[in-house]
Order: C-alpha cells, then structure tokens, then sequence
C-alpha cells in the first residue's frame, strides 16, 4: 500500500495563526505516515498548475518538520494565499494553457467559469488524498 499524501492551502485573507495550523497539520501527518505538499497561493495551485511540464515548483513546496519547524514565530502564511475561487474564475483569469477547454467549463455567470473539474484532476494527478483548506 503507498503512502498517502495530503495537501495544505491557505485562500482568502492573510491572518494571524495560518503558520501554526500548517506546522500542527504537518507534524501530526509526519506521525502518521502521510506525505504533506504545500500548495502555494491557495487555490490558484490546483487551477494555475500545470502538471504536463513536470513538477511546478511555482505552486507545490514538500512540507516537513523540518522546513515547518520555525514557521510559526512569524505571521501570516509561508504559502501565500489568494482570493482565488475554483467555482467562480473570470474569464480573462484561466491560464493560458487551459483557454481551449473553457467551452467545456459551466459558465456561472457572463464571462465566469467554474474551474472545479480542473481542481479535481490535479489533485488526482497529484496523488492527494486529503485536502486541508485553511
């Protein structure tokens, strides 16, 4: 049986104790046996990544205890954090790489698409099992 492995986001604003979260989910995972990946600027990894070219550095960081171990004498979050919503992406905001499918995408609205299928098969390219959302 492989391991699992979970992902970590921060969306939405920055506030205090982000960090915290990250290096208790992080330790707890560790003694579990689950590998954790960071998944940086919130939402927008799992709409912006682009798995096709090998690992996107840009939007995934390996966490640990190690590399999470001082993260939370500092505010705010490591990861970064967007306002990014999956179901609720202009138009004008879907990468480039992703502009042939927006037919396929449902319009929520004039010029907004729902980007949620993409959101599902990158976590599924990426092999995560959970999902913690901060």
């Amino acid at each position: 049986m492989s391991a699992k492995r979970m992902g970590i986001l921060t969306g939405g604003g920055d506030v205090p104790g982000l960090n915290s979260v990250i290096k208790t989910a992080v330790s707890r995972s560790d003694e579990c046996g689950i590998d954790v990946i960071g998944l940086r600027r919130g939402w927008k990894a799992l709409t912006h990544i682009d798995l096709t070219s090998g690992a996107d550095h840009e939007y995934m960081l390996p966490l640990d205890r190690l590399n999470t171990r001082t993260v939370d004498r500092t505010g705010g979050t490591f990861l970064h954090t967007t306002r990014t919503r999956p179901s609720h992406v202009k138009v004008t905001d879907v990468p480039e790489r992703l502009q042939s499918r927006i037919g396929s995408f449902d319009e929520v609205s004039p010029g907004v698409v729902d980007m949620t299928p993409v959101v599902l098969e990158n976590l599924e390219k990426l092999g995560i099992d959970h999902l913690i959302a901060i």
